[in-house]
């Protein structure tokens, strides 16, 4: 695996390099909103591009007229570098100018990777705005605050930001291509491995529509000589361009075994590349295009045996999956891996009390997705444990492990389950697609939705299946679950907020 760890406190441009200093934590909870607004002020300026605002508007202009023209339709992605403007500002620009500038995007969310610091998940800005020589650029707070209060994974220290540059870097070619009344999400991401950012994906992959921008920076190879760079740094980008992170991260293995003098790292933001992929590399409409490629040996003021790779690319189309919720589907294949998992799961765990390790290098896609799921124990044809979520952070066959082991040992209404038993027990697996909150109940159709009732501190839920297997009437499907789940009264759901969702259900053959 690439060592990111090994590069965090390397400058990763040719531009001097000034000493590291911080504005403290400004007494701010990491997940707490702050007292008091405090935008972020340039950083980079005066060190990466020029801290004068008119004669940063002459230079980009300059560049974006030595920039690659747009050659891609329906933008929905680009990756640009992040190094002093003299070496990587015409790559820059070229990326950026696959932008249609008369689109009113309604959230540019930025992500970066973190040179500064190691930190598990992503930091978002959320106490206020960012500020450039050109002026203000807006972070969505609200947004921010929403993303950080749902996950885990993000969090915000302004010392993750105060002195971190190739997030900022993209700002001003963002205001001068689209204007300065854009709205950003900027994400820094600390991470150092591919799981975090699988699960950073899911939880930005419902933010990957037509109507938002994701701008993603980081430079190419570092340090090795120009023509190594060349040779390197054109396997990385095809890499990208397949669209597949398993072999993307291949490809940045093979790099780091080769052999290649001085080079320190051949995708210094391959965090913040694979989150983006991982977000696409379900999405058939997407194509990934090359746009330009530069190294610092060809600016005037690098030199060509110790250089940085930059390239733009861009990631555009058609986002047939976007509301993915709506299309998952698993096949026998799948269904029968799943229960497999469970399976074995549940074998090992009431054996020798630790969960297996499960080689998930044959499953497809659909199992390596986050998504909430229900692993239900029947022993004789009676119930004899169940347990799942709505919604998850973690990989779904990861999701059953869980589960099971949850069914079979805390589910409070039963003894736990013990290994002997297991030859009687049919295990059944429920895949859940999110919860939408309705209006109506005429909304809910017995069979095919499943009802999570919330009212205050009480909720409860009934399958999808639970209705067909009762024969329950809406009335009572909607009753057994305000009073027996949820602990409410039999009517207790008429003031309650109901939620449905659906699931894919599928079971062992039947065990004696």
């Amino acid at each position: 695996m690439v060592n990111r760890r090994t590069t965090f406190w390397l400058f990763l441009s040719a531009t001097v390099m000034t000493a590291f200093c911080s504005s403290g934590n400004l007494g701010i909870p990491g997940n707490g909103k702050p007292k008091e607004k405090v935008d972020r002020q340039p950083y980079a300026a005066g060190r990466f591009y020029t801290a004068d605002s008119s004669e940063l508007r002459q230079e980009l202009a300059d560049l974006f007229r030595a920039a690659y023209p747009a050659r891609c339709s329906q933008v929905v992605a680009i990756v640009s570098p992040h190094a002093g403007y003299v070496y990587s500002g015409e790559v820059a620009a070229s990326a950026f100018n696959q932008i249609d500038p008369s689109k009113k995007f309604k959230h540019v969310f930025i992500l970066a990777s973190s040179h500064r610091q190691y930190f598990d998940g992503a930091s978002i800005y959320n106490i206020g705005d960012y500020i450039t020589p050109l002026g203000k650029v807006t972070v969505d707070t609200a947004l921010a605050n929403k993303l950080i209060g749902e996950s885990k994974l993000f969090k915000f220290s302004p010392n993750f930001h105060d002195n971190e540059h190739s997030l900022e870097v993209q700002l001003p070619f963002l205001q001068y291509k689209l204007g300065n009344e854009i709205q950003i999400i900027p994400i820094l991401i600390g991470t150092d491995g591919p799981e975090t950012c699988i699960k950073l994906a899911a939880v930005l992959k419902p933010y990957l529509t037509p109507e938002n921008l994701f701008v993603v920076s980081t430079d190419f190879s570092h340090y090795p000589s120009y023509a190594d760079a060349v040779m390197v740094d054109k396997k990385t980008a095809d890499g990208i361009a397949g669209n597949n992170p398993d072999q993307l991260l291949k490809v940045l293995r093979e790099n780091e075994k080769a052999g290649i003098k001085e080079l320190a790292t051949s995708l210094c933001g391959y965090t913040s590349v694979l989150t983006l992929m991982y977000m696409t590399r379900d999405e058939p409409g997407i194509k990934v295009t090359e746009i330009q490629y530069k190294n610092s040996g060809d600016s005037d003021q690098g030199e060509k045996s110790r250089v940085v790779g930059y390239n733009a690319l861009a990631f555009s189309g058609t986002l047939i999956q976007a509301n993915k919720s709506n299309e998952f589907s698993l096949t026998e294949k799948d269904k029968a891996d799943l229960l497999k998992v469970a399976r074995v799961t549940l074998e090992t765990y009431l054996k020798t009390g630790k969960e297996p390790e499960i080689d998930a290098s044959h499953f497809s896609e659909a199992l390596k997705t986050p998504m909430g799921a229900f692993v239900t124990l029947n022993k004789n044809h009676d119930l004899r444990g169940c347990i799942g979520r709505f919604s998850s952070e973690e990989p779904l066959y990861k999701v059953i492990q869980e589960m099971a082991i949850s069914s079979a040992t805390q589910d409070r209404r039963f003894s736990p389950v013990i290994f002997s038993e297991l030859n009687k027990i049919n295990i059944e697996i429920s895949v859940l697609t999110p919860m939408k909150k309705i209006k109506s109940i005429n909304e809910i159709i017995l069979g095919k939705h499943g009802i999570y009732i919330k009212k205050g501190m009480y909720s409860g839920t009934f399958l999808p299946q639970v209705a067909t297997e009762t024969g329950w009437n809406l009335d009572e499907f909607l009753g057994h679950c305000a009073r027996d789940k949820a602990g409410l009264d039999w009517d207790g759901w008429k003031d309650a907020d109901i939620y449905t969702y659906e699931a894919i259900v599928f079971h062992e053959s039947s065990r004696q």
